[in-house]
């Protein structure tokens, strides 16, 4: 784990929710390795979700994941359910890390924890790292891998390994559309409100209005991006793991589609796309496919229907919305440092604007 191995060099030097001779003694009675009792925490990625540390001992090295402290979505941060779908993914063609450890409460961090094996790998924050994916072809493998794994998930049999009880697929889109209006609602109640609110009220009641019907039930992961992934140091084609299941359940796959094409920018993006892009990410350089050549590939793979696709990046534009929306609510209560909201504010109307822009204009190219 290359990239997110590293401490970005922002990050304060402190350890929220994690104390390391807590988390040694409890690695040493857990891996049965006494090396463990002395060991460094090192903060992995931005906080803004759950908590990342790397433990590093004389026994090795291992991620601990725990959520983030403070009052939070009740679903929103479930470490079981993180746990329960990476142990249930091992063996398909999914690459996932293997858990190590696990506490549903209590010690280490008093809050439901796991702990899972540091696979190696880069993962593009932001950039891509120096001399790594130079050649656009390199960039067109990478993003292959990305749509071709999501697809892979996709067609996993719930059932087969074990998570055929893992969610409630019937009715997904239309819970989850009212899942979302509800945190919106709830950031309002608590004094925070955007100051384009209505426009995100609109979009939400149009798309409740238009829920398209499932093809599919599966896994879904949730949060389904490039930096949620691990890449190979040799190989920008080959995905080492995928990381970041905090979110997932069994639903509607279109879902992940959806929102990864949020996230997905392009040298020629129009204004409206570029304002709605909160999450900065590397694809703009020449080589990446296009949203476009993404959602066909991912199509081919998996055998679904792209006719609904605008309704879906369109929820995906408002869920994200409602998330960063959350993020700047909870700094505004004072719950979570300012740093956590940087570059956030007014980000709800320019999404808003891009779920319209979605549904009447389409995808694109």
């Amino acid at each position: 784990m290359a990239a997110p191995s590293e401490p970005r060099p922002d990050t304060a030097p402190t350890h929220p929710g994690a104390d390391p001779a807590t988390i040694g003694a409890w690695l040493a009675d857990r891996l049965g390795d006494p090396g463990w009792r002395k060991c460094d925490l090192a903060p992995i990625g931005a906080g803004r979700s759950n908590l990342t540390y790397r433990v590093t001992s004389a026994a090795g090295s291992v991620v601990l994941r725990r959520p983030p402290v403070g009052e939070v979505a009740a679903t929103a941060h479930d470490m079981g359910r993180e746990r329960r779908v990476i142990s249930a993914l091992a063996g398909t063609p999914v690459p996932v890390p293997r858990v190590l450890a696990f506490s549903e409460g209590g010690p280490p961090v008093d809050a439901p924890c796991f702990v899972m094996e540091l696979v190696d790998g880069v993962v593009p924050l932001g950039e891509l790292p120096p001399g790594w994916a130079t050649e656009p072809a390199d960039r067109r493998r990478l993003g292959e891998a990305l749509v071709e794994t999501l697809a892979d998930l996709h067609t996993v049999d719930p059932a087969a390994v074990g998570l055929g009880d893992f969610g409630r697929p019937e009715g997904f889109m239309a819970r989850q559309v009212r899942r979302w209006v509800t945190q919106w609602e709830k950031a309002g109640e608590a004094g925070h409100r955007a100051a384009d609110a209505a426009d995100v009220t609109e979009l939400a009641a149009t798309l409740a209005a238009a829920v398209p019907t499932t093809q599919r039930h599966a896994i879904v992961h949730g949060d389904y991006r490039i930096d949620n992934c691990l890449f190979d140091h040799a190989d920008p084609g080959r995905i080492t793991a995928v990381l970041d299941w905090e979110m997932s359940t069994l639903g509607d796959p279109m879902a992940d589609l959806g929102l990864l094409l949020v996230y997905w920018s392009q040298a020629d993006d129009d204004a409206v796309w570029s304002a709605g892009r909160y999450i900065d990410g590397p694809t703009r350089l020449p080589g990446f496919p296009t949203r476009a050549e993404l959602a066909t590939a991912y199509a081919q793979r998996s055998g679904l229907d792209l006719d609904p696709l605008p309704w879906y990046v369109a929820f995906g534009a408002f869920k994200l919305a409602v998330v960063l929306d959350g993020i700047l609510a909870r700094v505004h209560a004072g719950m979570v440092p300012a740093s956590m909201a940087e570059g956030l504010d007014g980000s709800a109307g320019p999404l808003a604007a891009l779920g319209r822009h979605v549904l009447a204009e389409g995808v694109g190219a």
